[in-house]
């Protein structure tokens, strides 16, 4: 080993230009990877977006400025910025600039969008990004950075996602934008048809119970979830009129789960350590009816745990925020086997999230 890495000092010492500039593109690019983030969550929340949008043309910085309450010289700088990561179109009028969505803005960026992810930035820029502050802290202590980003305990992984109703919603709402993207490539990677009683616990907002019965129309789902995550779903997300989807007030934890075919775990595992796991599983499991199962919907990580990035960052939010972590597919079988399940089956997406499905 001391002699490969001297052969690699050496060669370092001897790269070229090209090489040198290669490299340091490379780490500026990572290095400003939060200025983008930000770039992009503050025009959000700024509503530039949703302004151009609303507009039948293209609009000048001094338009946008005015009617956004910003500073002329600010907004010019954000919307270039907006240019520069093909967030916005640019033209020039008679010596003056306008600026215009560009599909990706439109698609994703607008309030107004059945496909926004709105919502899921915001949570991002006010929850996420806090807590990233203490990811140093995060990794020389091993655990969820709550209490020094929001003054919560650590110990509640959810006080501080549902701090108020406000934070509550975008939460709900951020998930919702996710599922109405990869929502029905997970609902529908196994033929779910002959669940016709399925339990979504902490199904939320209820986006992937909507899929369900849209795909499913033999099926009721129901959603269990804590009460007041409950309450705000009845409120704000799903409309009384659909009668095939019902709710259950709860902790799945403490509580007991009721008897279906099918219990669907969303993003729900990767908080909490493999004990947890197992042991929720466990309940599953045992309240399970016999020739039913459970779909565990997650990112996977490959089994070398070399990538995907995505997930690989993911895993590491997980330190910062929750108990949990993200997995690979033979961890998540583990958990599944440890609790009783078999004819454990996996399937990939190619989107973000995937299913696995075990049976009882």
């Amino acid at each position: 080993m001391k002699r490969e890495r001297g052969f690699l000092s050496e060669k370092s010492s001897n790269m070229g230009s090209a090489e040198d500039l290669e490299y340091l593109q490379t780490l500026i690019q990572y290095q400003n990877g939060f200025l983008i983030s930000k770039v992009m969550f503050a025009a959000c929340e700024l509503g530039v977006f949703d302004l151009i949008s609303k507009s039948d043309e293209t609009l000048s910085t001094k338009a946008i400025a005015e009617q956004l309450g910003t500073s002329l010289q600010g907004m010019e700088r954000l919307l270039d910025a907006c240019v520069g990561l093909k967030l916005l179109t640019i033209e020039v009028k008679n010596g003056e600039v306008f600026y215009g969505n560009t599909e990706i803005s439109h698609l994703c960026l607008t309030k107004s969008s059945p496909k926004s992810q709105y919502h899921n930035l915001m949570y991002y820029s006010k929850t996420i990004y806090p807590c990233w502050h203490y990811l140093t802290d995060a990794v020389r202590e091993g655990k969820n950075q709550s209490e020094r980003a929001f003054g919560a305990s650590s110990s509640d992984i959810f006080e501080v996602l549902y701090r108020s109703e406000e934070e509550m919603i975008k939460f709900m709402s951020g998930l919702n934008s996710i599922w109405s993207i990869c929502g029905k490539d997970v609902i529908a990677a196994f033929d779910l048809a002959p669940f016709t009683m399925i339990y979504d616990l902490g199904g939320g907002a209820g986006a992937l119970a909507q899929e369900c019965v849209s795909l499913y129309p033999n099926c009721t789902v129901t959603i269990f979830d804590l009460p007041k995550v409950v309450q705000t779903a009845k409120k704000h997300f799903v409309s009384s009129e659909e009668s095939r989807i019902n709710f259950h007030e709860g902790d799945f934890f403490k509580d007991l789960i009721p008897e279906a075919d099918l219990y669907i775990l969303a993003r729900i595992l990767h908080d909490w350590t493999d004990e947890k796991c197992v042991q929720l599983l466990t309940k599953v499991q045992k309240a399970c009816k016999m020739g039913g199962g459970v779909l565990l919907v997650e990112t996977l990580l490959n089994e070398d745990k070399s990538g995907p990035l995505e997930s690989q960052l993911y895993s590491l939010n997980m330190l910062v925020q929750t108990e949990g972590k993200e997995r690979t597919s033979t961890e998540y079988g583990t958990l599944l086997a440890a609790a009783g399940f078999k004819e454990i089956k996996i399937k990939k997406t190619g989107k973000l999230y995937n299913a696995i499905l075990g049976r009882k």
